[in-house]
């Protein structure tokens, strides 16, 4: 991701965006209408040659600001959004998710967010120069692009600046570390973000907590502008502005997080979180801490650094079960800190006992043995 500097010229990619987000909603018009005639799907293939067709009419001649190609691109999109709508329609049915996944549909021009070209369209020309189009424009060149470019996207966000994306195919590279060698199990927590079994703690910054005051002022602020002023633009822009620096502090933290431990650990064992249940009993602190979004950004750093991911089976009762004798206490709330095994008599910090369960399950899915050891009993 580059930022692209900003310029008069930008002007140029701004209505190419909004132009991209006209025939998406014409695409969302055709499938419900399309459904609605026949009671089917059109396939991918058949919206692209009817979109294509539709350039060439007068009344759609404007489209062409975009090109061809990043029209097929929509609808590929549209395409991937259907087939997993379809998708989790089907597994709903056969009981394997609770989820509800929605159909694709209209969305305001002025957020749409994206265009990408493949291999037509743009060029790069040296340096921090590129083509998109008949207009060349600068990008901030923080680092040198690796591989050969595939696609080229350019994005908006909510305050109207642009980036450019530039997906690259890289030859895979030797691994040119050395492996630690260790490997460590952690439980997540509200209060501490990770326990790990060899006591190492980590505690989110919690960035959306901290800035509320801001984010309560900048609310206030652009709800007394009068729709449609000057005003209540900047102060739109002002609240994005508060928004995107709480996003970037989380990314940071994440980030950092991620390469720390890949650095330290050779193999990590996670549990499977459900984050569905989880925002319903605790809502905001869920979504600040960003668990998912951490877990992607580790599984990324991973495969970097050569680390092993693990997760461990969603029901498995690592907080419930002794990590020395493993009998499970089926009593324990989420109230109970701390608990003592009615087994073995042993006193349990509660992230830290689960954190050794999950290091030995991880360790065992690896096929590391003998490190599973059956449960000893459970309570009634």
């Amino acid at each position: 991701m580059y930022k692209l500097y900003l310029s008069k010229k930008s002007k140029h990619l701004h209505r190419q965006i909004n132009v991209g987000g006209a025939i998406y909603n014409h695409a969302i018009a055709l499938h419900k209408r399309f459904y609605k005639l026949y009671k089917a799907y059109p396939s991918r293939a058949t919206m692209q040659k009817h979109l294509a067709k539709l350039t060439r009419l007068p009344k759609y001649a404007w489209w062409k600001q975009l090109g061809s190609q990043a029209i097929q691109k929509i609808v590929e999109r549209i395409d991937r959004a259907y087939q997993y709508f379809f998708q989790n329609t089907r597994d709903r049915k056969a009981g394997t998710t609770t989820r509800q996944v929605r159909p694709p549909t209209f969305r305001k021009i002025a957020k749409a967010k994206s265009f990408t070209l493949t291999q037509a369209g743009w060029k790069l020309l040296g340096g921090n120069l590129l083509r998109i189009g008949t207009v060349v424009y600068k990008f901030a060149k923080s680092r040198e692009i690796e591989g050969t470019v595939k696609t080229v996207t350019i994005k908006r966000d909510t305050l109207g600046e642009l980036y450019v994306y530039f997906s690259c195919l890289v030859d895979p590279q030797p691994l040119d570390r050395v492996m630690t060698g260790k490997s460590a199990g952690f439980d997540f927590g509200l209060r501490v973000f990770l326990t790990g079994n060899d006591k190492h703690t980590i505690t989110a910054p919690q960035p959306f907590k901290t800035s509320l005051r801001h984010i309560g002022t900048a609310n206030r602020q652009l709800s007394t502008k009068r729709p449609g002023s000057n005003h209540r633009a900047h102060a739109k822009t002002h609240l994005a502005r508060v928004h995107r620096r709480v996003a970037h502090v989380r990314a940071a933290f994440h980030w950092q997080t991620a390469r720390t431990l890949c650095q330290t650990y050779g193999a990590i064992s996670l549990e499977t979180l459900n984050l569905q249940g989880m925002k319903a009993l605790w809502g905001r602190k869920v979504s600040d801490l960003g668990f998912a979004s951490f877990v992607d950004i580790l599984h990324h750093v991973a495969s970097k650094l050569g680390t092993v991911i693990t997760h461990i089976d969603r029901w498995y009762p690592s907080t419930k079960a002794c990590s020395v004798c493993h009998h499970v206490n089926q009593h324990i709330t989420l109230r109970d800190r701390v608990w003592t095994c009615v087994s073995c008599g042993v006193t349990h910090d509660r992230e830290l006992n689960a954190a050794i369960n999950i290091d030995r399950e991880g360790a065992s899915s690896r096929g590391v043995h003998p490190v599973r050891l059956a449960l000893a009993s459970v309570d009634g």
